[in-house]
């Protein structure tokens, strides 16, 4: 087993016998949206995928915005960026920032009609002459076109700040519908490395809405509790393997022997030649 992928787990798993509030990610209701049965598998089930490796350079890029941005939060002043995007807005000083942008803490709220605790780790908070917040996601790539936000696949980026939108609002801060992406776009066309890698930055406004986010939660909150296994995304590339590889190893193994028993094939005897070996399919 790689350093990555943990197997299955037995603690930490929604029981429907327990009373007391069950933990959900920004990320686990991403998962939800994408595909049920892989987050009822993940949380319900304790089996979740196995996990991409870390993006270092995405990770160093994170923080260094952060500590450049907190530059300007103690000095209570726009950051150029800002100024060049004509933004009126400074980063917000508050002094549970550092736990809002924890991935272990995060900002939090207990939705009691689902009974789930919602949290999510934000990137950065700016805040406007009017006291609304934005917020603000970093993000890195490296393409040789201009970026935005116009793939399908970053639609997620867009519920991903509306869920924080939605936590902010429920923690009683008053909220702009604008949230900005910072994006970092690395250079590539550059005569040579020269040990450094530069980025064009990007400032990109999202007028989100969280109006989804309590449906949401109610329907998470539905498939956790009950016994059916949901179906699979329609788009997810996870199930279609499970469903490929399963399908291929049970034909592979009931090709070689006529099935012992159902999930199972006799594959050769034992040190007692009475005694038949089985092997699993899955």
């Amino acid at each position: 087993m790689s350093g990555y992928y943990n197997g299955k787990r037995a603690k930490g798993n929604f029981d429907p016998a327990r009373a007391d509030s069950f933990n959900v990610s920004r990320s686990k209701i991403d998962l939800f949206l994408e595909c049920p049965r892989c987050f009822y598998l993940d949380r319900r089930l304790g089996v979740a995928r196995p996990p991409g490796f870390p993006f270092s350079l995405n990770s160093a890029v994170d923080a260094l915005l952060k500590k450049e941005f907190d530059i300007h939060r103690a000095k209570k002043n726009s950051h150029p960026l800002m100024e060049r995007y004509n933004i009126k807005a400074v980063p917000f000083e508050h002094s549970d920032i550092d736990k809002w942008r924890n991935n272990l803490v995060g900002i939090r709220f207990l939705y009691k009609p689902a009974n789930l605790l919602v949290f999510g780790a934000v990137d950065d908070v700016w805040v406007n002459p009017k006291g609304e917040l934005h917020v603000v996601d970093y993000k890195a790539t490296s393409k040789d076109t201009e970026v935005n936000l116009d793939a399908e696949w970053q639609d997620g980026y867009k519920r991903q700040v509306e869920v924080y939108q939605w936590l902010f609002r429920q923690n009683g801060f008053k909220v702009s519908d604008t949230a900005y992406f910072v994006y970092a776009n690395g250079r590539r066309d550059r005569r040579a490395f020269d040990g450094r890698l530069e980025f064009d930055v990007t400032v990109i406004p999202y007028k989100g809405d969280d109006a989804w986010v309590p449906e949401t939660l109610r329907n998470i909150r539905k498939t956790l509790v009950s016994e059916d296994i949901p179906e699979a995304g329609e788009a997810c590339d996870y199930c279609l393997y499970r469903r490929d590889a399963g399908e291929a190893l049970k034909e592979a193994i009931l090709k070689k022997r006529a099935p012992a028993a159902v999930g199972a094939t006799r594959v050769g005897r034992g040190n007692n030649n009475n005694e038949l070996k089985t092997q699993k399919l899955f």
